[in-house]
This record gives C-alpha cells, sequence and structure tokens, in this order.
C-alpha cells in the first residue's frame, strides 16, 4: 500500500516532486523512492505491508519498463508462478514486483489479470513512449490527475492537495461543483470540485502519449452465471464466496484488524475474519455522552460470540470542530458524510494500537440492494421513483438547494445545466439500456456513488493515519455473484440484502440479525443544537461575510437555514448545514492553496 505521483511531458524540479511526496508522506510514511528523466518523473511513499524488507520502487524491467503501484495484489503468487513459466524473473516476493512482467506480456490489457486494489503507473520508454493508468475494478484506490493537452502533459497522484503543489495545476473551483455536490454529497464521475483536475473511474485502463493524447477503456464488470433455486443455496454459496475472499485479504506480514460498525456486514466480515486471524481484534466507534445511534452493544456482542478482542473507540463531539478542517484537508474535496469524522477518529485509534491493516464491511449495501432509497424504488410502482431516488441521494432537497443560492448562480446553473439533470440523465441512460430497474440503480451505484462518495472517503481517511483498508464486499468475485443473484434475492418489497442476511445465520447473534437497519452516522440532528460546540462552529464558519465571498450561496438564505434549525431541529436542515459547512471550509483551505503550495503544520 502506497501514495505514488508523477509526470509524463513537461519538466518539475525535483524540490516540486519532494512537495508532492511529503503532501502524501501520511499514505506512506515507511520509505520513499523517486525516479526521473526526461520528461518524465514518477514517485512513491510507501506503507510496507507485504515483504517488508523488499519492495523498492519504481517497479523495473530492463531499463525500459518502470512501475509504481498504490494497493494490493491479492493473486500475486499465481501471477508470478504464471509469469515464470514465460521465462520472467523475480528478486523479491512483494506483490507489486509482477506488474513490469505482467504489463510486458500481457500489454495495455494486463490489468484485467489482476484480483486486488490499485492504483497502477506504468513508464514505458520503449517504441513510443507510453505512460499506462490503471485502477482496480471498484475503485478502491483513487488516481487524480491533470491532462495539460496544450504542453502535451499529464500529472497524476493519489490525493488531490498533492497534485495542486505543482506548478502550472489549476486551481480554480469547478463552477458547477456546489450544486454537484448538494445534489449527491460529493461530485460524481471523473470531475472533481477542482476545474482541472479529474480523477480516473473505477476499471479503467488510460493510455497517454504525446502525440495521440489520453485514450481509455473501461473494463466490463462480469455477473456470474451460477443459479440458485432458492434462498437457502444462495446464501450458502455467498457465504463459501465470503469467506475465501475474507481469508484471501487476511493474508498480509503486518497484524490485521477488523471494523465492527455492529451491523450486519461489518458483523458478518468480522466473524468469518475471525476464523482466520487468531485473536483478531476488533474495533467499534462511538461517542461520549447520550446520542443516538450507538450500536456499540452490537459490535461487542459480536466479538464475545467469535472471541476478538474488543477495541472500543470514544470519541469527544467537543472536538469536533477542530477535527473537521483535518478532515476536510485530507478528503480533498467536499463530502457531507457526517460519518467522516468519525472514520478518521476510527483509523487513528487502529493505528495507535499498532495496526496497518483494518478489514471492513463496506460496499454490500450497494451491490445487494440495502439502502432504503433502493427498496423505496423498486417499491415505487408507475411512479416518478427516478426523482424520488436522487432526491433521496442528495444532501439538500432541490427544493431547498434552489433557495439557498444566490440569484446569479441560479442563473448560471439555469443557463450550463444543473447536476440534477446531469444525474437523472445518467440514471436513465442505465435504465434504458436495461430496462430493469434494479439493474440500473445497481449501475449507477456501483459506477457513480460506491467510488465517489464511499470509496475515495474511507480511502483518504483510513491512509490519512497510515492505514491501509481492505473490502471483502469489493472483491470481484463477491461483486459477480451479487450481480447475477435474482432481485427477489437482493431485495423483496421492504426486505434488502436477502441473500446476505440467509449468509450471516448460524454467524451472528439473533439480535443482529433481527435489529432494524439503522445509519451508521454522527447524529448531526441532535448536535446541531443550542450550547453544542458544533452549532456554534456552523454559524461562525457560514457567517454572512465569508458566504458573501463566495457568490454563490445566498448569506441571508443561509442563517434562515441555521435559524429554522434552532428552532425546529431536522435531518434535513442539520445535513444541509453540514453539508454547507464542510463546503465552505473546503473553499477556505483551496483560497490558502492558491497562496501557498504547501500549507502549514496546522492546516494539514
Amino acid at each position: 500500500m502506497c501514495r505514488i505521483y508523477g509526470h509524463f511531458g513537461g519538466e518539475h524540479s525535483a524540490n516540486h516532486l519532494r512537495a508532492v511526496a511529503l503532501l502524501q508522506r501520511h499514505g506512506g510514511p515507511d520509505a520513499q523512492y523517486q525516479a526521473a528523466g526526461d520528461g518524465w518523473a514518477l514517485g512513491n511513499n510507501r506503507l510496507a505491508i507485504m515483504d517488508l524488507d523488499h519492495g523498492d520502487q519504481p517497479y523495473t524491467l530492463g531499463e525500459r519498463v518502470k512501475v509504481v503501484f498504490n494497493g494490493e495484489i491479492y493473486n500475486h503468487d499465481e501471477l508470478r508462478t504464471r509469469l515464470r513459466s514465460f521465462g520472467y524473473t523475480f528478486d523479491d516476493h512483494c506483490d507489486g514486483s509482477i506488474l513490469p512482467a505482467l504489463y510486458d506480456h500481457y500489454g495495455v490489457g494486463f490489468a484485467e489479470h489482476l484480483d486486488g486494489m490499485f492504483a497502477i503507473a506504468v513508464l514505458d520508454l520503449r517504441r513510443e513512449p507510453t505512460l499506462v493508468l490503471a485502477t482496480d475494478q471498484a475503485g478502491m484506490k483513487p488516481l487524480y490527475y491533470r491532462w495539460d493537452r496544450q504542453r502535451g502533459a499529464l500529472y497524476f497522484s493519489s490525493e488531490l492537495p498533492a497534485l495542486l503543489s505543482l506548478p502550472g495545476i489549476g486551481w480554480d473551483p469547478w463552477l458547477p461543483g456546489l450544486d454537484a455536490y448538494l445534489a449527491s454529497k460529493t461530485p460524481f464521475g471523473e470531475q472533481t470540485m477542482v476545474d482541472s483536475v479529474q480523477v480516473l473511474p473505477r476499471a479503467t485502463t488510460a493510455s497517454f502519449t504525446a502525440a495521440g493524447g489520453l485514450r481509455t477503456v473501461r473494463r466490463d464488470d462480469i455477473a456470474s452465471d451460477e443459479q440458485f433455486t432458492d434462498l437457502e443455496s444462495a446464501g450458502a454459496r455467498l457465504q463459501e464466496v465470503l469467506r475465501e475472499q475474507t481469508r484471501l485479504l487476511a493474508l498480509a506480514d503486518v497484524p490485521i484488524s477488523a471494523i465492527t460498525s455492529g451491523g450486519l456486514d461489518s458483523s458478518l466480515v468480522t466473524a468469518l475474519l475471525a476464523e482466520t486471524v487468531p485473536d483478531l481484534t476488533s474495533f467499534n466507534i462511538a461517542y461520549q455522552g447520550d446520542w443516538p445511534f450507538d450500536e456499540r452493544h452490537f459490535a461487542r456482542e459480536v466479538a464475545q460470540r467469535h472471541g476478538t478482542r474488543y477495541h472500543q473507540v470514544e470519541a469527544d463531539p467537543a472536538r469536533f470542530p477542530e477535527l473537521l478542517r483535518d478532515v476536510v484537508w485530507h478528503l480533498g474535496q467536499p463530502n457531507a458524510d457526517p460519518i467522516s469524522i468519525s472514520t478518521y477518529l476510527l483509523f487513528q485509534a487502529v493505528r495507535d494500537a499498532g495496526f496497518k491493516v483494518a478489514v471492513t464491511g463496506d460496499a454490500a449495501d450497494e451491490i445487494f440492494g440495502g439502502y432504503g432509497r433502493i427498496k423505496q424504488a423498486l417499491l415505487d410502482g408507475e411512479g416518478d421513483w427516478a426523482h424520488n431516488y436522487l432526491e433521496a441521494l442528495a444532501a439538500v432537497p432541490g427544493e431547498l438547494r434552489q433557495s439557498l443560492y444566490t440569484d446569479d448562480y441560479r442563473a448560471y446553473l439555469k443557463q450550463h445545466g444543473g447536476a440534477y439533470e446531469t444525474l437523472r440523465d445518467t440514471l436513465g441512460k442505465k435504465f434504458g439500456d436495461t430496462g430493469d430497474r434494479l439493474a440500473a440503480i445497481t449501475s449507477f451505484e456501483v459506477d457513480e456513488r460506491l467510488p465517489a462518495y464511499h470509496l475515495r472517503r474511507v480511502d483518504h481517511l483510513s491512509m490519512a493515519s497510515s492505514v491501509e483498508v481492505r473490502l471483502p464486499f469489493c472483491q470481484p468475485a463477491v461483486t459477480r455473484l451479487a450481480l447475477g443473484l435474482r432481485e427477489e434475492f437482493r431485495v423483496r418489497g421492504h426486505e434488502g440484502k436477502r441473500a446476505l442476511y440467509q449468509a450471516a445465520r448460524g454467524l451472528l447473534p439473533d439480535s443482529v440479525l433481527n435489529r432494524p437497519k439503522q445509519p451508521f452516522t454522527l447524529p448531526i440532528t441532535a448536535m446541531l443544537r443550542p450550547g453544542e460546540a458544533l452549532l456554534e462552529h456552523a454559524q461562525e464558519t457560514l457567517s454572512p461575510a465569508a458566504l458573501r465571498a463566495g457568490g454563490q450561496l445566498d448569506a441571508a438564505a443561509v442563517q434562515n437555514l441555521i435559524s429554522s434549525q434552532i428552532e425546529r431541529p431536522s435531518d434535513t436542515s442539520a445535513l444541509a448545514i453540514w453539508s454547507l459547512m464542510v463546503h465552505q471550509i473546503w473553499r477556505e483551505q483551496l483560497g490558502a492553496l492558491r497562496t501557498t503550495a504547501l500549507p502549514t503544520r496546522e492546516a494539514a
């Protein structure tokens, strides 16, 4: 697991590249490597997980093929054996060391043979010099890039603030970004909140040459053709596949831990991991005081049943205002999920306890139909299910969103098109391609929301504390099985994740299996009330003077929103205030970056 960066075309000094490395060092504190030549550079910050004494990057094949890599390749032993049969040799057992030979043998299709999570950069200086970038099937490892067409150069890094430290990278916010953020809690698709920077989509291989520019190829998702006659057989097979994949993800040369929220997904992963990892330590986060959504008793039951060493993390809500700026900085762009603070603190605790790897239950809801918005969309009959589904995705509902904008920003969106229309068009195309409502929604969740909103947040906030997260539900074998299930084995009426619940029977306490689904989130509605530090911080951050400087939000409308939350607290107004606060902090940090390439220690 690492952080990577580099450029192909253009020139940058060693000091510029050193700044990029320093800004990502938290994600790879164990070693730093850099190589540069005429018009190119590759760099790596290493978090040593496999083959701790080796793994120097760039990995090379001769002098002309060089690779930097972020992630884990779980089938590297199998690939190494295959490549040896073709005549390749290897000096170490690090998973990434197979990559140059794999690329040499299979060309740009090399990523099709990988089982793992990864962002890879291959520099091929043979024949026509080419830079090849590849991301994993789920999008677990982000890769941000800037393609400068005028200079014929491409720049990339694992984190957005690090990329922005390079001279020549534009810093201007993407003007539709505020609307896109409030419509879906973070921008979907390739565009980031910074106008000049994109993010490589999941399951994508991109080739860049000075003459041909950037060309991308998307790798397809393939659903399993296994057929099941009843829910019991589907659940049994799912348990078998999850057990195999969890065992595979337990391989490491450092200690492994588990994150147990107390819900079905993380509890099942913990139960299966405990079968493989002796004396497994499981972590749960809760908040000091009496707050809604406290799940620690469920997590503790799972730990007792499976004999894990239970580690309770307790967060102090009084610290949230000071922590929020650190969280927004590490995310690189706004993400409206209030759980971000908890995620950040949780992985700090994991690292403080001596662990560099944590296995989580993220991404099950997307592929097995666990979210309420998915179930409701299937129940909506001939009604406008797409509108209701998209409204459920939003940080701020459409009507309220429009009321918060200035006249000028509303006019801009009317002229250029708003985020809602773009999202609806994307969802509509997916439905038109399949005619299957669940298939279209699942494709939308997996393509658009999961990488942008969920996986990047988990990656950035875990690596902020030098912790690698492994996600069994993002493994291709699990995803293929889920996508191949009949609708009734995933969703029926108000029941979601039916096959997954069946897979968990006999492994989890009845209290976990039978409990109503509740969000794993920060109780911001209760925390945004008079006398709480978070409300005071929101009022200060969203002051009229600060909002007027941005030019997109109507200061009076935002003040009315805050007054409404004080007088009549609601989940809708609380999430809207939280989202606006996160966006304003991000704007301020972007402004600081525009005046100095490297932020102060306090800002970082």
